[in-house]
């Protein structure tokens, strides 16, 4: 329990950093210097003292947005096995529940889009909505194989790969669910090709477009919760990577951090070798994102 914990405790307080990570990536990759390790720490800390307006026409819909943000990543960190831990939240169908607070988060940061009236940030709205519907079957498709190969319906069972010996048996599904989860990262959390968190192009913006009145500790929470969901969803490659459990707490968990620095690391590298996509570009790559997935449960079917 200590031990899981802890691994909670060092994905809250290592979220922005990992973001900190795929900057510098990418900056140094343009052989630029680039912004320090720790600037999102400093940003949020900026974002937290300021104050913000709020327009009269909007309900308690536009608060609840960046609310939701946070709320979701940590409790679907609090589903996962972090570090090879057993998850502190863990019961029979727990996957669902895992899918399900990510797309009430989405549902209420589009209405808090939404909610101020802004036909502009409907259009964003409209296009988060639209992708992710696309974008989930391969979270599914992916987390359903995982249950056929380990014989469990929990989160933690199904990520005890070294236990099930899943590697030696079906490692061509894993592999296939490592590329397509990998695609679902980069969709999910905004990152090129589909979307790019450093655009201000109107017609072009996904997820930025939702949040553009949102300001001071609103958009700290925004901010804050799309580092967390990006850090939740590399801990899902991490874990499918590293399958083993280390004896000691402080291996496993300096073993899990490594790997999310990797993952980081290899989102920067990839957002620095290519292009955003043209907008109607991205539902082909997240169909190939869950047919990989889908390809993987045949093989653990046949």
């Amino acid at each position: 329990m200590v031990s899981s914990i802890t691994n909670l405790a060092a994905v809250l307080v290592l979220a922005p950093f990992l973001l900190g990570v795929i900057n510098k990536t990418k900056a140094l990759v343009a052989g630029r210097t680039g912004p320090p390790l720790l600037q999102v720490y400093f940003d949020l800390a900026k974002l937290l003292r300021k104050g913000f307006v709020v327009s009269s026409t909007t309900t308690w819909v536009f608060l609840a947005g960046p609310v939701l943000s946070v709320v979701a990543p940590v409790v679907a960190a609090l589903l996962l096995p972090l570090g090879g831990r057993p998850a502190l939240l863990s019961f029979t169908g727990d996957m669902i529940l895992f899918v399900g607070v990510f797309a009430l988060a989405r549902f209420f940061v589009a209405s808090a889009a939404m909610d101020t009236g802004s036909p502009f940030e409907g259009m964003g709205a409209a296009r988060e909505v639209t992708f992710s519907a696309l974008a989930e079957p391969a979270l599914l498709f992916g987390m359903l194989a995982l249950t056929r190969m380990s014989g469990s319906l929990t989160l933690t069972g199904m990520f005890d790969l070294g236990a099930s010996a899943a590697w030696q048996k079906a490692s061509a599904s894993i592999i296939l669910i490592l590329a397509s989860w990998f695609i679902l990262l980069l969709a999910e959390n905004a990152r090129v090709p589909f979307d790019d968190p450093t655009t201000h192009l109107e017609l072009t913006m996904i997820h930025e477009v939702m949040v553009l009145d949102h300001a001071g500790p609103a958009f700290g929470f925004i901010v804050y919760g799309a580092a967390l969901k990006l850090t939740v969803f590399a801990a899902l490659l991490v874990m499918l990577v590293i399958p083993s459990r280390p004896d000691s707490g402080a291996l496993a968990l300096a073993t899990f951090v490594s790997g999310l620095v990797g993952v980081g690391v290899v989102v920067g590298l990839v957002e620095s070798s290519m292009a955003r996509l043209r907008l109607v570009r991205v539902p082909q790559l997240l169909v190939t994102a869950t047919l990989l997935a889908g390809f993987a449960v045949v093989l653990v079917l046949r």
